[in-house]
């Protein structure tokens, strides 16, 4: 129990101070997951990260669920899908209570311009550490080339995608002879 109560703790702590979603999330988690608590691996974070963004719903909820998981089982998943969106729920309630009062403030207006400033700057330094996992030979440029020019271009689905890309790994890598790892 007293884990369970420490992965809900976790994950609502880190939900509470993080503004702008999963993306702006992963600096956080991997602080958090695998510097400080050492439960699992920057590797196995990202291995979730990507799984995360091609199911249906919210990318923080999917991995908090699948670390949760990972730790306790089942009563794991639903601690870690609990903690994360706890924070949402008193925040957005919050909004919704008194937003109309707040809209037009010019102060509240400015708050958020800052936020999104920061979570953009949040957000870069998870690209930058997804490029340097992710992208480490010219399988993973060619790879991230074709995705990012077919999203620009023909708006395909991200699920398409990943599983796309997915499956030209596993076949790239089996051409080539080497070890699927």
């Amino acid at each position: 129990m007293r884990e369970l109560w420490e992965i809900f703790v976790s994950f609502f702590k880190m939900s509470a101070v993080t503004f702008g979603g999963g993306y702006a999330m992963l600096p956080i988690l991997q602080r958090e997951i695998v510097e400080t608590k050492k439960w699992m691996t920057e590797e196995r974070i990202i291995d979730y990260y990507a799984v995360s963004q091609g199911l249906p719903g919210i990318i923080a909820v999917n991995v908090a669920i699948f670390i949760g998981k990972e730790r306790k089982g089942i009563p794991g998943g639903i601690a870690g899908a609990l903690g994360i969106v706890g924070p949402c729920l008193f925040i957005i309630t919050f909004i919704a209570a008194f937003l109309s009062n707040f809209q037009d403030n010019p102060i509240v207006r400015n708050a958020f311009a800052g936020i999104a400033v920061c979570v953009s700057a949040l957000i870069l330094n998870s690209v930058i550490g997804l490029w340097k996992k992710g992208v480490v030979d010219k399988t993973g440029i060619t790879v991230f080339a074709i995705v990012f020019i077919g999203m620009m271009a023909t708006g395909l689905s991200p699920i398409v995608l990943i599983v796309a890309s997915a499956i030209f790994g596993i076949v790239s890598r089996k051409l080539a002879g080497g070890a699927l790892k």
